[in-house]
Order: structure tokens, then C-alpha cells, then sequence
């Protein structure tokens, strides 16, 4: 969701706890700028308000949701997700995202679909994308391409292993600067991630051991300070060493 906004003034309760009915933005004083609306706010006729408990975050330039750490996903425009397909259509392929209804994911919506090419993903396949519609009432709907049409990271994942986390933990791992926990793994063993921000993280590496290890450590580190996720991952690379 997008509110184009005048004469903004930064909201001093951004990293604080903030409660359903709070008031995070006041659209009245906003220069022409477009704000970006992601989970557990809404637009209130001139206010953002908060709809869910959380940690309000703001991600540059301005993009603002609240932070929650549940298994329930709601999704958001734009918000990266991993789905499982659970059947295929005529037009789409019907994709579980955790969300309360099932996605749509368009037979054409990857780089250069046409009818002649359209991919053939069985029951189970896990695939990585970006949803492009959302509201409470409607099913969502996906893409395989980023905006300008290229399939840039999504697609199919193959491989690996997926697990689940809370969204909490999810926009955790893809925050930036890069998660403690994913840096100092990545100092010592190669390793690819897909994070999706409905609560499922997929994790592939060179070796059986290499996938576990990195998957324990991101379940662990949900409620760690940064330095504590170094040394976490710092323990379990030490034990793999020496196993």
C-alpha cells in the first residue's frame, strides 16, 4: 500500500513497542513523498494507525511496518515470500504462503512466460516470490519477477532444506546491515538462503552437516543480541570443526 504524503516529519516511536490504535504517522504534515505501508498498519482518512502489537521498523527511505514475532502471516505488498504450490490451473497455480487464503501465482508471471513455455511445477514444489496484490479480502496474488520483469532470485527452489520461523525472525535475517548470525556463518562456510517474510526460510549449502548447522543457528538466534548470534555461530562452527 502507498500513501503519497506532504510535508513529513520523522515518528519518534520507530524501534518502540506500539499497540493497536496507536498513531505513528500524521499525514497533514507530509511533504510529497510516497510512504510505504507494509504489516500491522493502516491508512485512517489522515493517519497511519497500528492494527497488531509489535516493534514499529522503518526501512529507508520510507517503507514502515510493525515488527511481530507470530506464526500468522499477513501479506503485504511487495513483501517476498516462500510458497509451496498445492495446485495447478488453467491460469494459476495456487501457492500456500501461510496467509489465511491461498495465493494465485499467474502461469505467465515468471521472465518471458508465454503459453508455449509454461513452467511445470508438481504439488510440493517450493518456489521463491514476490507478491504483487494484497488486501483482506481478495486472494493474493504473486510474481516470479522483480519490477522490471527479470527473475532476478525467484523461481523455483531446488534442493536444500525449508523450515519455519516466526515473521519476527524473518525480517530479522533479511534486515540490513546483514544478521550477526548470517555474517559470521558466511565468514567460514559457503552457503545460500531464500527468506521469505511469511515465516519460511530455505537454506542450501555443499553438505548435509553445512545445512544443519546453518539452519539451528538462525532458529536460535530469534532472540539474541547480535554479539551473542556471533558467538552462537562461532560454538557451532567450532563443533563441526571437530566432528
Amino acid at each position: 500500500m502507498d500513501v503519497d504524503t506532504r510535508n513529513m516529519t520523522p515518528t519518534n516511536l520507530v524501534d518502540k513497542i506500539v499497540v493497536p490504535g496507536d498513531v505513528v504517522l500524521d499525514l497533514t504534515k507530509m511533504e510529497n513523498q510516497t510512504i510505504k505501508l507494509g504489516s500491522g498498519l493502516r491508512q485512517d482518512c489522515d493517519c497511519v494507525s497500528v492494527m497488531q502489537a509489535g516493534k514499529l521498523r522503518l526501512s529507508k527511505p520510507n517503507k514502515y511496518w510493525v515488527e511481530s514475532s507470530q506464526k500468522r502471516y499477513v501479506p503485504s505488498l511487495e513483501d517476498t515470500v516462500l510458497g509451496i504450490v498445492v495446485e495447478h490451473r488453467s491460469d494459476n497455480f495456487l501457492v500456500d504462503i501461510k496467509a489465511p487464503n491461498l495465493a494465485f501465482l499467474p502461469v505467465l508471471a515468471f521472465e518471458g512466460g508465454t503459453r508455449r513455455n509454461i513452467p511445470k511445477f508438481e504439488t510440493g514444489t517450493l518456489i521463491y516470490a514476490r507478491v504483487v496484490k494484497a488486501n483482506g479480502i481478495m486472494n493474493p496474488e504473486l510474481s516470479c519477477t522483480d519490477a522490471s520483469g527479470k527473475a532476478a532470485e525467484f523461481g523455483q527452489l531446488k534442493n536444500g532444506y525449508m523450515f519455519e520461523t516466526s515473521t519476527g525472525l524473518a525480517r530479522m535475517l533479511l534486515s540490513s546491515p546483514t544478521c550477526p548470525v548470517l555474517e559470521a556463518l558466511g565468514k567460514k562456510i559457503s552457503f545460500e538462503t531464500a527468506v521469505g517474510l511469511n515465516g519460511r526460510v530455505w537454506v542450501n549449502a555443499s553438505s548435509p552437516d553445512d545445512v544443519i548447522l546453518v539452519s539451528n543457528a538462525i532458529t536460535r538466534s530469534e532472540f539474541l543480541s547480535g554479539t551473542q548470534q556471533r558467538i552462537m555461530a562461532e560454538k557451532l562452527l567450532e563443533r563441526l570443526e571437530k566432528s
